[in-house]
């Protein structure tokens, strides 16, 4: 990736894909606090101290990511998809990190 070709819309979609797995967050576990009878309070509980169960959920929640990248890819504007999954990529030494070092 070239950076002198960095344009506003690769970085509307990076501040996109960044922010979108923070809106999905309370939205998988208020699903799955309504899929398995718990408390939304108590799947965030364990959210906010559980590196593990954090991981986890925030690697459901970055999938959501790809409803970006789908839409900006039939509507061809590449740049915002290129910056999305730049993004995405922001995520994956944290959760490789919990997921297999901690």
């Amino acid at each position: 990736m070239n950076l002198r070709n960095w344009s506003k819309s690769h970085t509307l979609g990076l501040v996109v894909g960044i922010l979108s797995p923070l809106f999905f967050v309370p939205l998988v576990l208020f699903i799955l606090a309504w899929l398995q009878d718990f408390q939304f309070m108590q799947l965030w509980y364990k959210f906010s101290h559980d590196q593990m169960t954090r991981s986890k959920i925030l690697s459901i929640a970055i999938i959501g990511n790809l409803i970006w990248f789908y839409f900006s890819l039939n509507r061809e504007r590449f740049g915002f998809a290129m910056g999305v999954i730049v993004a995405t990529m922001f995520y994956l030494p944290y959760v490789l990190y919990v997921n297999f070092i901690a």
